[in-house]
């Protein structure tokens, strides 16, 4: 069976601490052909670098500040104290375009690809110009950072996004689906990768205790069935199937990075509810979003 979970050093190559369904990582995944992820932590005044290649490329700055230089030319990336601390400042490289990352500081970034064919300029997206959604209500409050997604970025395959759970809430919920082309769907895989961290005011002993949940179960005849317990450096494939809750447990924060991207003609994240759940959506019309959000405020 093939694998679609990968705890932290489990998709390890080399200096990279994720690597996975890019154009050059060792690990590979059946199936797997549309998104790409790598993770690395980086000491002070370390860097690393991608080859050109024909994929799309975004840079995202996950703790620390970077430098990401493109065709010769530097973009700084201010960057966070933490995923929770905000947006980020976020580089579109387009495609054909090798390109170093380095860290005067030291850091953790991650960098997220699809493979992709029509070429788009570099673009910078400031943290101040990244679109901030705050979805659901009640307990199903989240926070979304759009930077990536078609309103907010002219790209070829990919749309990209972080989203931020407050401990005890439900993210990625109702379940949903992306894996067929059809009126109101399209065909997306999709990364999740996780970062957890102890809830203000919880009084847990240290950040290495956060946990969370991700959920991931068959839409069809293809078997899929993964229960995870996530922590920061995780990672989650989806290929196909409904998928949901992402779950904060009480006591810690949740964050992943989402990467998707397919084999379809639109660009667009268009998706089906499992019917058995899709209802809750309307519950939400009578509650308030959670006042802990947005993070970073």
């Amino acid at each position: 069976m093939t694998n679609w979970v990968y705890p932290l050093g489990t998709a390890a190559d080399g200096i990279w601490d994720v690597s996975l369904g890019t154009s050059d990582s060792s690990l590979t995944v059946d199936g797997w052909a549309h998104t790409g992820l790598k993770v690395a932590t980086l000491a002070a005044g370390a860097a690393v670098e991608l080859p050109a290649a024909d994929e799309e490329r975004i840079v995202v700055p996950l703790n620390g500040s970077f430098t990401a230089t493109v065709d010769g030319t530097d973009y700084p990336l201010a960057g966070r104290a933490s995923v929770f601390a905000g947006p980020s400042d976020v580089l579109y490289t387009g495609t054909g375009r090798a390109v170093t990352v380095s860290s005067a500081d030291g850091g953790r970034v991650a960098i997220a690809t699809a493979p992709a064919k029509a070429s788009y300029p570099t673009r910078l997206v400031p943290a101040a110009d990244t679109p901030v959604e705050l979805r659901g209500a009640g307990n199903c409050s989240r926070q979304v950072h759009n930077f990536g997604t078609p309103a907010a970025l002219e790209a070829d395959r990919f749309i990209v996004c972080e989203v931020l759970t407050p401990a005890g809430n439900w993210s990625s919920y109702p379940p949903h689906k992306h894996d067929e082309e059809k009126d109101g769907e399209t065909h997306l895989e999709e990364i999740y990768y996780f970062e957890t961290q102890v809830a203000d005011g919880s009084g847990a002993p240290s950040d290495a205790d956060a946990i969370g949940y991700q959920r991931v179960y068959a839409s069809d005849e293809r078997p899929i069935d993964v229960s995870a317990e996530v922590r920061t450096g995780d990672v989650v494939l989806v290929p196909y199937g409904w998928h949901g809750p992402s779950m904060a447990a009480p006591g810690y924060d949740l964050y992943y990075l989402n990467v998707m991207a397919g084999p379809g003609p639109v660009r667009e994240w268009l998706i089906s509810d499992d019917p058995h759940h899709g209802w809750v959506r309307q519950t939400w019309d009578t509650q308030n979003i959670d006042p802990r959000l947005p993070f970073g405020a």
